[in-house]
């Protein structure tokens, strides 16, 4: 009997029957039962940065009907958060969401995968990311430490952060003790600072204490939630750190390797959406807290020019420094400043003049 006699005959039970047994086994088969735990170096009253993880993970169980469950921990609730990356290397946990550059101390390297003094913005950052060889050349470095690397989100531009005092000159920066992250640090050690690696949630009684004499954090939405201007009224911009800091998903690679093709390709989507999703959230939200910052005292400060200028020398000859002990730290380094230099080549002829005008006309 041909195809089309046969279906026109079959009552629709017997055709709907038929077809039960071949599709059943193939479902059962690419949607097995997973459940994974992931550690954040957050805490959840940062909504927005630990909110990313969560964004992900829902997508995640969506996308698979509930069979691919990814449980979020903050910072503190299986490990500290500066300890998030150890925890995956060792397969503690299978997953975790952190910002690569509190490994520094293992390899600077690791400082490339968030963000480094003077480097890409945060658009540039994702292009280099996905279009630049950039999550090529991270993960052939993250393979090192058993990990796994997808982009998980970006502040943007970050603040310069708050100090207790006004900077005015370079020799201002001489003794003052400030948080920061990553090679900022060492960067800053060369003007005199003394750097500290502080988790996030540790920074407001270190500044009430007088225990560091300046912090930086993210910028106006995160820092609101923080209550820094309470402790350290002078706001300083722009965090020439981090010019566009990028969070990352670091997964097991053992973890990764033993997952469905098709849930591979739903985790890859997942943490684009919120890689995507973060930006716009912090993009939406910061006019506001930063308004609400200055009504309630915070004093706005550009960096003074001679901060800048002595702050981009440093970063040149650290780079260089570690990039004759560091062939791995040296090739990122070339390759990204190989692409900086184009990029804001583009950027000069369109986004900045747009942006400049706009800016004037609001002005205006």
């Amino acid at each position: 009997m041909k195809r089309r006699e046969f279906m026109k005959a079959a009552p629709l039970g017997a055709v709907a029957a038929a077809a039960i047994p071949l599709a059943a086994p193939a479902l059962a088969e690419t949607a097995p039962k997973v459940s994974w735990r992931l550690t954040s170096s957050f805490p959840k009253s940062l909504d927005t940065i630990y909110g990313a993880a969560e964004v992900m993970a829902k997508a995640v169980s969506e996308a698979t009907d509930g069979n691919f469950q990814i449980q979020v921990f903050a910072a503190g609730e299986l490990v500290p958060g500066l300890q998030a990356a150890d925890a995956v290397t060792a397969g503690t946990v299978e997953m975790c969401h952190t910002a690569p550059y509190y490994y520094v101390g293992k390899d600077p390297t690791f400082a490339f995968g968030t963000a480094v003094p003077f480097g890409l913005n945060s658009r540039q950052l994702s292009a280099w990311f996905r279009h630049g060889g950039g999550m090529d050349l991270l993960n052939a470095f993250f393979a090192k430490y058993n990990i796994v690397g997808f982009p998980g989100g970006n502040t943007g531009t970050q603040m310069g952060g708050w100090f207790r005092k006004e900077i005015k000159t370079v020799a201002d920066m001489s003794g003052l003790k400030m948080r920061i992250g990553g090679l900022a640090g060492r960067v800053i050690a060369k003007l005199g600072a003394v750097p500290q690696q502080i988790a996030g949630g540790d920074i407001y009684p270190s500044l009430e204490k007088g225990t560091i004499d300046a912090a930086e954090w993210v910028g106006p939405y995160d820092d609101e939630k923080l209550g820094f201007y309470k402790v350290a009224p002078h706001y300083y911009y722009p965090g020439w750190w981090e010019g566009g800091a990028a969070l990352q998903f670091f997964v097991n690679k053992a973890k990764w390797e033993e997952l469905p093709k098709t849930y591979k390709a739903v985790l890859t989507q997942a943490t684009a959406l919120a890689d995507v999703d973060m930006q716009a959230k912090y993009d939406a939200r910061n006019p506001a807290a930063l308004k609400r910052l200055v009504q309630n005292g915070a004093l706005l400060h550009p960096f003074p020019a001679e901060v800048m200028e002595a702050s981009l020398k440093a970063a040149n000859e650290l780079y260089a420094e570690i990039g004759k002990d560091n062939e791995a730290f040296r090739k990122m380094h070339e390759a990204v400043w190989a692409f900086r230099d184009d990029e804001y080549l583009w950027w000069q002829i369109a986004e900045f003049t747009y942006d400049a005008f706009m800016i004037r006309a609001r002005r205006g």
